[in-house]
């Protein structure tokens, strides 16, 4: 007897949507509406906001005068970009991004050079993630080039907004949501993609260290979960161990998983240990699905490997080996570390702390002290790769391609259609 065939139905049993259904038989449709920044149009802000003095500034409260925007829908692909003054979004009620989180983020920072350039830090990292989280929550595919190219250019608009200070930045956040006008439980064929700025000063004002508070009864991620993509949904579960590692005296909360730590807030962790050669052993949670990719991370396990034979690290000895390791860390052997005198320092990485030192840990009753380094709170190695980042990110030393100016020549927006048109193989 032959099966009858018939159309994919929804969740809840009704027929798709066209535009669902076309995506489920032919997949995403060709990118001929792909992203296309000599599309661009800019519309300036009639007036300019007051920047905070650099003492004053604080995490994501403020941004700049200009955002980025742009739509996609499913017969046309992406809408041209606009960069306008930064403002409100007009959403249905029903959009999936309210309903079902297909939201994704990422995190970068724009710094000024010595001679007064716009720089990023390492952006097609930034870039290559966002497309994977999007992928992951099956959010339409972008051009992350050409994302880049508009970016940098809402970055030199709102230039005047990146702080002078040392270790200030402007702190980028570009991000898609699914916009899908509909409850059925399905993947997004609508998303928005806005960009907008807010300058910062350091993260955490603690000069003696972060302290964290161990929790297991709650999970950040998990094996063949969400964790290793930069997600909104994995943060608001989040929030209220957060608030219960504050109400018990600690800053932050230190994931795990049993006894196993993966994450520190959302900042990957690390552990420095004395060897009996006299060496140092640093070791970080393995990149297990768990643990999110970061930028930072990934600079920092480059910069130790490097350390000595490739570049000196900032007052660390050259006669000192440092040994990476992405292993498992248990708290049992942590607590153990402790006892026997090898555990030298603790640090979290990421794009808004840079690396942040952790002066104790609380778990289970009991306190892990770290060394306090004469009341500055950071060790040594945690220094050193403090202000080595920072200098790469400001444009004092360069390594490796790292730092990447914003300067946009006034032939690249007009020219890049026809540059992705040769990749592509399309005709003009």
């Amino acid at each position: 007897m032959a099966i009858e065939k018939t159309e994919p139905l929804n969740a809840n049993g009704m027929p798709l949507p066209t535009a669902d259904l076309q995506v489920l038989k032919n997949g995403l449709p060709p990118t001929i509406s792909d992203i296309d920044p000599s599309r661009l149009t800019v519309t300036h802000s009639s007036s300019s906001k007051d920047i905070p003095l650099s003492d004053d500034l604080v995490f994501g409260q403020v941004m700049t005068d200009h955002m980025l925007y742009m739509t996609y829908e499913p017969t046309h692909g992406w809408s041209a970009p606009e960069i306008k003054p930064y403002g409100p979004l007009s959403l249905d009620p029903a959009s999936s991004c309210f309903q079902y989180c297909p939201n994704v983020f990422e995190g970068m920072k724009a710094y000024l050079g010595p001679d007064g350039t716009p720089r990023l830090f390492r952006p097609q990292l930034n870039m290559a993630r966002m497309m994977r989280s999007a992928d992951r929550v099956a959010l339409p595919h972008f051009d992350t080039d050409a994302l880049l190219v508009l970016i940098k250019k809402l970055i030199t608009i709102d230039a005047r907004w990146i702080p002078k200070a040392r270790g200030c930045s402007l702190y980028i956040r570009p991000t898609i949501i699914g916009t899908r006008a509909a409850l059925g439980v399905a993947a997004s064929t609508h998303a928005t993609l806005y960009v907008i700025m807010s300058p910062t000063g350091p993260y955490f004002k603690v000069p003696s260290g972060i302290s964290l508070y161990a929790v297991s009864e709650h999970v950040r991620a998990w094996p063949g979960g969400t964790g290793g993509y930069k997600l909104g949904l994995n943060y608001a579960p989040g929030f209220q161990p957060q608030r219960t590692a504050m109400q018990k005296g600690y800053q932050q909360v230190l994931w795990l998983l049993g006894e196993t730590i993966t994450e520190a807030g959302a900042m990957n962790f690390f552990v420095v240990l004395k060897r009996d050669d006299g060496d140092l052993d640093i070791v970080t949670p393995p990149l297990d699905g768990t643990i999110l990719p970061g930028v930072t991370r990934a600079s920092v396990l480059s910069l130790l490997a490097a350390h000595p034979v490739a570049t000196s690290l900032p007052n660390l000895s050259n006669g000192v080996r440092l040994h990476t390791h992405e292993r498992a860390i248990t708290m049992s052997e942590l607590v153990g570390w402790h006892a026997g005198g090898r555990l030298l320092e603790v640090f979290c990485v990421g794009t808004a702390v840079v690396v942040t030192a952790v002066s104790r840990i609380g778990w289970e009753e009991r306190e892990i002290a770290l060394p306090e380094y004469g009341g500055k709170g950071i060790g040594p190695v945690a220094r050193a790769l403090w202000e080595r980042l920072v200098d790469i990110q400001e444009g004092r030393v360069e390594w490796q391609g790292w730092s990447v100016p914003c300067e946009i020549p006034g032939t690249e927006l007009r020219l890049f259609r026809l540059f992705s048109t040769i990749r592509t193989g399309q005709m003009v």
